[in-house]
């Protein structure tokens, strides 16, 4: 059966993982998903990634997870923008997450990015995540 939502899918592990405490897991890589890997890895909320190629031509991104005195960094993750119901914003209704303390993933023009940095480019987008 086809995945319609792979984003969904990612971030879904990422949940069970961390609600597991594990340290790492993986998931099939896209570059969308790489992309918003990106993001998490600069904002602090993981340690890392990586890409593995199959001989058959696939490829997989296993993600570190990343903890803090036993607690997991990411506290919530959702799914904003589905495939049934797309979110887009403004750069003047970009939503703020737990008053700051957590970030947006957005879609935008000039690539996926947090919230604070669409707004400093001036741009909005896709919400795709949030984040706290």
């Amino acid at each position: 059966m086809a995945m319609t939502d792979p984003l969904g899918d990612m971030l879904t592990r990422i949940r069970n993982a961390t609600g597991r405490r594990k340290s790492s897991v993986s998931t099939p890589a896209s570059r969308l998903r790489a992309r918003v890997l990106d993001v998490l890895q600069s904002e602090g909320y993981i340690r890392g990634y990586s890409e593995v190629n199959f001989d058959n031509g696939k490829a997989e991104i296993n993600i570190e997870l990343k903890y803090f005195e036993g607690a997991p960094v990411i506290r919530e993750i959702s799914r904003v923008s589905k495939p049934g119901r797309r979110v887009y914003v403004s750069v003047k209704s970009i939503p703020q997450v737990a008053n700051g303390l957590g970030i947006s993933i957005l879609s935008t023009p000039k690539g996926v990015m947090a919230d604070h940095e669409a707004r400093e480019q001036n741009v909005g987008g896709e919400v795709l995540c949030q984040i706290f």
